[in-house]
């Protein structure tokens, strides 16, 4: 970055453009804070930082200021780092013209965001294996869940019967919420198909890509979907930045989730001239740091190549599949037997042991970091456990008032980019090496 001094002599886009780092031929982590000697199994719920990220929001941060309408040097800068930042999300997930990037804090408010900003008379169809943060948000309006399914086919089935036998009944679906891939079992649904009946019964589609987007290539021209959002904190760029992706004109008339500065054109004592899309939905000032981060992790991982990511992980995933079918008392929970595509995530159970009491030897013992309990996803956990509806709603109606009680859950193994065979294969060793199951 330029001093003091040569501040005057350097033009707003050479400042912007020095803000930019070196793609790195393969995308690294920041190193491990000293002591730390773990073996980090748990990316599904946060990843540590790319160092390109961390080089990104350090270039920038003497260049951070208001954005959009400060007259100042820092102010232009500042504002040129976001939109461009803007840009390089939209590049990760190749973006159709006439697309919007919305900045928002992670999935779930991107979620809540698009709750908020359809037609009050909304009717919704959501999957049943979905993370909390898109189960929740659709109850403001008329939801519809579907079953749980066998095979992909037959959710893809049960999905065509729900938009038509709406649309017979003049109670068509508005839209369908589904995920990119399962936070519990990694499985990754027919995102492309799901869309096509969609969108040949008048519905459009949300997919909640927290769990793809760090995973797998995603073009949304390709995918043909209508809404598609991703967290930064699982995307290896901290500071708190998300996005939800907005194909053409679908939100130009939705009321914000957040009203205030930066959203309108102009307003009065008696009502409001909302603004345009993006800005719209990014009221009040924005974290321009964490997308700064958020931009530099999507450009690091998009020079690499997603596809060779998968590939690695791929290999992976399948040497801790394989070897958990292996071990005595191991229960893999799984929705499908046989799906075409799962990200590298494994939820189970083994015999004899609580799913934290599991966590700690394997952390205390071993030195691996794993995530134990039902991963904000309680009817998925509950159905791949065998619960009961009578069993759920007894435990609902229990803690509602007041009891304390564990919520019955797995342990998640989960791999990311500095995932090595021998990672898996520490866990593996530890979890043969277990005592004789015990009486829970």
């Amino acid at each position: 970055m330029p001093s003091t001094s040569e501040h005057a002599a350097v033009s707003l886009s050479e400042a912007a453009e020095r803000l930019r780092r070196p793609e790195p031929s393969r995308p690294c982590l920041l190193a491990e804070p000293a002591g730390l000697e773990e073996i980090n199994l748990d990316y599904a719920a946060t990843t540590p930082p790319l160092a390109a990220a961390a080089e990104a929001v350090t270039a920038f941060l003497p260049w951070y200021g208001s954005i959009h309408r400060g007259g100042g040097k820092r102010s232009k800068v500042a504002s040129e780092a976001y939109e461009s930042a803007r840009r390089a999300v939209g590049r990760f997930v190749s973006c159709p013209v006439g697309s919007s990037v919305v900045f928002v804090r992670n999935t779930t408010e991107a979620a809540n965001l698009l709750a908020a900003a359809l037609p009050d008379d909304s009717a919704i169809l959501c999957s049943p294996f979905e993370h909390h943060a898109n189960l929740l948000p659709w109850r403001s309006r008329a939801v519809t869940y579907l079953p749980f399914t066998r095979s992909a086919g037959e959710l893809l089935d049960r999905t065509e019967e729900s938009l038509t036998s709406a649309a017979r009944r003049g109670k068509s679906i508005r839209l369908l919420a589904i995920t990119g891939a399962s936070n519990v079992t990694g499985e990754v649904p027919p995102i492309a198909t799901l869309a096509r009946l969609a969108h040949e019964n008048g519905a459009r589609i949300f997919v909640d890509a927290a769990q793809l987007a760090p995973h797998r290539r995603i073009h949304l021209g390709e995918l043909d979907v209508d809404f598609l959002a991703f967290s930064g904190h699982k995307l290896y760029a901290p500071f708190g930045a998300g996005v939800l992706v907005v194909r053409d004109d679908a939100l130009a008339d939705g009321i914000p989730l957040l009203k205030g500065g930066g959203a309108i054109r102009y307003v009065t004592l008696e009502g409001v001239a909302w603004t345009d899309v993006p800005q719209r939905y990014e009221a009040g000032t924005p974290n321009v740091v964490g997308a700064v981060a958020l931009a530099a992790a999507c450009d690091a991982l998009r020079a690499y190549g997603m596809d060779r990511i998968a590939a690695r992980e791929r290999h992976i995933a399948e040497r801790l599949w394989a070897g958990l079918e292996t071990i005595a008392g191991v229960r893999m929970l799984r929705l499908w037997p046989n799906v075409p595509d799962r990200v590298g995530v494994a939820a189970f159970t083994v015999a004899g042991y609580q799913p934290h009491d599991l966590a700690e030897i394997l952390v205390s013992d071993w030195g691996i970091a794993v995530r134990s309990g039902a991963f904000c996803a309680h009817p998925l956990v509950a159905n791949l456990l065998g619960l009961g509806d009578d069993v759920t709603r007894s435990l609902l109606e229990r803690i509602t008032t007041g009891e304390t009680l564990d919520v019955p859950g797995a342990v998640r193994v989960s791999i990311g980019l500095q995932t090595s065979e021998a990672d898996i294969d520490t866990l593996l060793e530890a979890l043969r090496s277990l005592p004789p199951a015990r009486s829970l």
